[in-house]
């Protein structure tokens, strides 16, 4: 497939978060001033997750208002127009937006119409995801989920789990998404980034129909036999799980074990942003360096549809 054909082809993205998927021409005009490339992006040369987290204080600061977030909802649906992404599941943590003027509801409601207002001039369907933050309580958490709840199936279309994982492991939030499911939201959990594939195993039992990354089922035959058969999505990120070393190299990404696994994989760009990426940029990328087939990259998109929110 050529570069032409692959931004021709209707792409279906699921993992992407808002924050980090922000135009540089919108931060630029939120924060009043000129922005610099490495204020937003890593470099090819990025050695950890802690490094890459460093990029999203600016976005961040951008997303406190009313008007920061709607603008930030159309921005990001703006930039996927241009590569022919017919339909986008768009992440971001409500509890980071919350100020004194602005509860849990205003914020999501702001995302939304921002997401509308994109949705209504660009033809892009879309579902927004909202991540629970490892490092709040399971009190915060709880109230932001059920807040969210509220809008399930109006722009809302299922929950997330993000954050410091290798801190937090997922064994600390079954409970929260053991209620969660009891309250009819669906949900994907950020789980086997870092190494543990018990998180995987976790996040899976407390009911999670996707996985974001899950590079650590790399190796474990019987888990990804598991999750083929129940029909679990991948959010695979490559470009993204490379910069912040989620594998020690590009030979040991997963992606070819995981398709002959017969796992529902997905390609992602996680940071449109932070990481310099675009989908057309990831399935360039899997061509390349893994010999993924035109027919495989059919594939990819079909399963991102078979196990959208949507």
């Amino acid at each position: 497939m050529t570069r032409e054909d692959i931004i021709k082809l209707p792409k279906v993205e699921l993992h992407c978060h808002l924050d980090g998927s922000l135009s540089r021409e919108f931060v630029e005009k939120r924060l009043g001033r000129q922005v610099g490339k490495e204020e937003l992006s890593v470099s090819n040369d990025c050695t950890s997750l802690a490094e890459y987290l460093e990029k999203f204080d600016l976005p961040g600061q951008c997303l406190q208002d009313e008007e920061g977030l709607e603008e930030a909802g159309y921005d990001v649906l703006r930039s996927m127009k241009q590569e022919n992404v017919i339909y986008s599941e768009i992440r971001f943590a409500p509890l980071l937006s919350e100020t004194d003027n602005m509860n849990c509801n205003k914020v999501i409601e702001a995302v939304l119409r921002g997401l509308e207002r994109g949705k209504k001039e660009f033809g892009i369907d879309f579902g927004l995801i909202v991540c629970a933050m490892r490092h709040h309580s399971e009190e915060m958490n709880w109230r932001m989920i059920r807040t969210a709840r509220e809008y399930l199936g109006s722009g809302v279309c299922a929950a997330d789990l993000a954050g410091a994982e290798a801190i937090y492991p997922m064994s600390e939030f079954k409970n929260l998404f053991q209620n969660t499911h009891k309250i009819g939201m669906p949900f994907t959990i950020h789980a086997g980034e870092c190494g543990s594939a018990q998180n995987i195993i976790d996040s899976v039992e407390a009911g999670a129909r996707r996985i974001g990354h899950g590079i650590a089922m790399r190796g474990h035959s019987d888990l990804i036999k598991e999750l083929a058969e129940k029909g679990i999505g991948i959010e695979m990120c490559p470009i993204s799980n490379l910069q912040t070393k989620a594998v020690a190299g590009p030979e040991e990404y997963p992606i070819r074990e995981f398709l002959n696994g017969g796992l529902k994989v997905t390609v992602n760009t996680d940071n449109r942003t932070v990481s310099d990426t675009t989908m057309t940029k990831e399935l360039e990328f899997i061509q390349n360096t893994y010999g993924i087939q035109d027919d495989e990259i059919y594939l990819l998109m079909k399963n991102a549809a078979d196990v959208a929110f949507a």
